[in-house]
Parts: structure tokens; C-alpha cells; sequence
């Protein structure tokens, strides 16, 4: 009965979140709890195995990181004198606003970056009587595809780091990021091509954002130089962490706990608690459990595992199945569950006779990490710009993120496939 239960209520949960009847996080929870109480599993799986723990611990402290910053008025003041830098032209603000978004995907990882980005969005927006919503697809399309680049640039990549001990982050850099930076140059002109008759800015609106003064919007400078040190060496934190060897949920924490113990004085910590984004951490609470429930019952397992059958040990037919299957299930199916069920599978795949395995992790890589701009769920990133749209009154539905995101992971695949094949499996035809 495990098996045919997890099924229905995995379905049923994921049929209400696209819907948007009702609120994601409750319906995800309750689909969650539903597993438990049907005894799909047991709660003690889900608390010690199946909720990632380091994510929702890391998302938490980020926010706190950012809810403080952004109350010395750092972010308006990035906002306006970027804006003031492109003069307030549009789309020379998208493609600036999304590259500024991939390059610190890379290097910080995406969930950090769309956190520190989102609300310069909102204010630019504002300023230029501009919808937000184009501005917010392209940050979560430019964060998923930036964070591929590197090791700590998603999720996914650090698993498969730290999986794998041969694969450094220079490795990761040399293999994906050529491949990225050519996806990303084509995604933004389509998205440039999609958006350029709704960003529209008058004169008017330009002509009073180029007469602002940006250094106005700091409201408490002694709280800027302290958030803005702790935030800059938390970053630090994130880009030498694999050499210092220390969880990136760890350096958060570290930071959003200095920075509340430097600032206590300025701010009220209740109020810093209650600017959390709750619902999105209970949304992902309630999805690792869903998911959790589809892992426990083997679901997920024979899914990876039938890879094998099919493929029957042939590398680029196995690569490429990895890359497409990889990143179609991460669309629908959070992509953090779905690597972790699949790096052992892989790892196996030596028992078989296949002993160059490392096409098979960037085929993985790109295919779990670009595979998340396909659906709202698909990525951490897309779940907390989405969050943060709702909170802003700026919110878009799931068939709208689908438009712009199914394109968009089409044509990163097929870049993808031609580079893995020119790359790591010609010679093996």
C-alpha cells in the first residue's frame, strides 16, 4: 500500500500547488503530514533524513542577513545608482540586473544572490513605474543558470562535490562554465526579444530618477557599515569555503548571528524575526517530505535505477539520458532530493564495466541545475523570488513562470547536449 499512497498523495499535493487554490506551504505541509500519517514513513525519516535541514537553516539565516541590511536603506541606494547607471533605460536594466544576478550566482550561490537582488528589484520597479514580474523571471532564470557554473553555485553542484572527492571547484569552473556563459548570452536575448514591448519608461519617469541623489536613501549609516562588513565577509566565507572546509550553512549562521549580536541595539529582534519568510521555509519543509515519501517507498530509486536498463552501459547514451532525464524530473520534482538519489546510482555504474564516470556528473550537473528553471518548485531560488513576489504584492501563477521557463530549459538542454557531445563523448561513438 506504501507505494500507491505515496503516489496519490504526491499527486494530489502537487495538483493544489499548481492551482494555487490554496497557500503552497500549508497544502505542502499537509501533503507531507499525510505521509507520516498513512504511514508512508515515519516521522523520525523525515526529520533526520529526508528534510534538508542545512538548506532551510542556510535560506533562515540569509534572510536575517538581508532583513537587517535592508533596513539601513543599502539595497535603494544599489538600486538607484544602478538604475542612474544604465539612465534608466529598461532593458539595458535587465540584462544588467541579470548578469549582476548569474556572476554572483556563481561565485556566492544562487539562493544568497536572488536574496540580495530581489529587493533592489522591487525598488527599481517602483521608481520606474516598471512590472517587476519580467525582472523577477530573469533573476530566477539568470540564478539557476549562473549557479551551474560552480561548485557552490547550487545545490546540486555541492552534492556532487562533495560526492565525488576528485572534483574540485576549478574542475567544476573549467568544465561548466563555458557551457553556461553561452546559455546565459542566448536565454537573455530571447528574454530581451519577450520583454521589450512591456518595459516601457517614460521621459518623465527617467528624467526624475537621473535627478535623485542616491546617498538620500541611507536612513542609518552606523547599521550600514556594520551589516554590509558582516554581509561582505559572510560572502568571503562562501567563496573560500572549499578550502577552509567549513558547511556554507554554518558561515551563514555565523554571520546572521554577529550581525544580530552588533546591531541589537538598533534593531528589534522580533521585528527581524517577523520579516522571515516563514512560508517559504514551510514550503520547502513540506516538499522534502513529499518527496521524502516518493524516496522512501523506492520511487525515485527505480526511477534512476531503470536508467541503467535502458542504456545499457553505452556512455554518451547514458550522459545524455542523464542530462535530459536529470533535468525534466528536477522541473517537477525538487532537484536537491532528486541528486542525492541519483549520486549513488551513478556511482554504481563502475560495477558495470563504466569507469569514466566524470561525463556523467556535468551531464548531471547541467541537467539537474538548468533543469530547475522549468517550474516554480524546480529550484530553491525559484521558491524564494516567488515568496518574496507574493509578500511584495508582485506575485505571478505557475502557468506564468511555465511560459518563460520551459522555453528557456529547452534551449539550454540542447546547447547542452551539443556541448557534452563536441566535448566528452565523440570519441566514444
Amino acid at each position: 500500500m506504501g507505494v500507491p499512497l505515496a503516489i496519490v498523495i504526491f499527486i494530489c499535493s502537487y495538483f493544489f500547488i499548481i492551482t494555487e487554490k490554496m497557500n503552497r506551504a500549508v497544502i505542502a505541509c499537509f501533503g507531507g503530514v499525510l505521509m507520516l500519517v498513512f504511514h508512508v514513513y515515519e516521522i523520525n525519516a523525515a526529520f533526520l533524513h529526508h528534510i534538508d535541514w542545512h538548506t532551510i537553516t542556510l535560506l533562515l539565516a540569509m534572510m536575517i542577513l538581508v532583513s537587517i541590511t535592508s533596513q539601513s536603506g543599502f539595497f535603494e541606494y544599489v538600486a538607484v545608482s544602478l538604475a542612474k547607471w544604465v539612465k534608466g533605460r529598461p532593458l539595458p536594466l535587465l540584462i544588467a540586473i541579470s548578469s549582476l544576478t548569474a556572476f554572483g550566482s556563481a561565485f556566492l550561490n544562487n539562493v544568497t544572490t536572488v536574496l540580495l537582488i530581489v529587493p533592489i528589484v522591487f525598488t527599481l520597479t517602483s521608481l520606474l513605474k516598471l512590472p517587476a514580474v519580467p525582472f523577477l523571471l530573469s533573476i530566477v532564470m539568470a540564478s539557476n543558470i549562473g549557479g551551474t557554473a560552480t561548485l557552490i553555485g547550487d545545490p546540486p553542484n555541492l552534492m556532487i562535490g562533495q560526492a565525488v572527492d576528485y572534483l574540485s571547484f576549478n574542475d567544476f569552473l573549467i568544465h561548466l562554465s563555458p557551457v553556461v556563459l553561452l546559455i546565459f548570452l542566448v536565454v537573455m536575448a530571447c528574454l530581451v526579444l519577450i520583454y521589450k514591448r512591456q518595459l516601457v519608461v517614460s521621459k518623465e519617469d527617467r528624467t526624475k530618477l537621473l535627478e535623485i541623489v542616491p546617498s538620500t536613501y541611507i536612513k542609518d549609516r552606523k547599521l550600514l557599515v556594520k551589516s554590509v562588513s558582516i554581509l561582505g565577509l559572510t560572502t568571503i566565507g562562501f567563496i573560500v569555503q572549499p578550502f577552509i572546509q567549513t558547511e556554507l550553512t554554518s558561515i551563514a549562521m555565523t554571520g546572521a548571528l554577529l550581525l544580530m549580536l552588533l546591531t541589537h541595539e538598533e534593531q528589534d529582534m522580533e521585528e527581524v524575526f517577523r520579516s522571515v519568510e516563514w512560508v517559504t521555509l514551510f514550503f520547502f519543509i513540506g516538499l522534502f517530505m513529499l518527496v521524502g515519501g516518493l524516496k522512501e517507498v523506492g520511487i525515485i530509486d527505480e526511477m534512476a535505477k531503470s536508467i541503467i536498463y535502458y542504456t545499457e552501459g553505452d556512455l554518451p547514451k547514458t550522459a545524455l539520458f542523464i542530462l535530459w532525464g536529470s533535468g525534466i524530473l528536477s522541473g517537477f520534482v525538487d532537484n536537491i532530493p532528486f541528486v542525492a538519489a541519483m549520486i549513488p546510482v551513478i556511482l554504481e555504474f563502475q560495477e558495470f564495466g563504466m569507469h569514466n564516470l566524470e561525463p556523467l556528473w556535468w551531464a548531471l550537473a547541467l541537467g539537474a541545475c538548468l533543469g530547475g528553471n522549468a517550474t516554480i518548485i524546480g529550484a530553491t531560488a525559484n521558491v524564494i523570488v516567488a515568496g518574496l513576489a507574493v509578500k511584495a504584492k508582485q506575485s505571478f501563477s505557475y502557468l506564468e513562470f511555465l511560459k518563460i521557463g520551459l522555453p528557456v530549459v529547452l534551449i539550454s538542454f540542447v546547447i547542452s547536449t551539443i556541448y557534452l557531445y563536441l566535448r566528452y563523448l565523440v570519441d566514444f561513438i
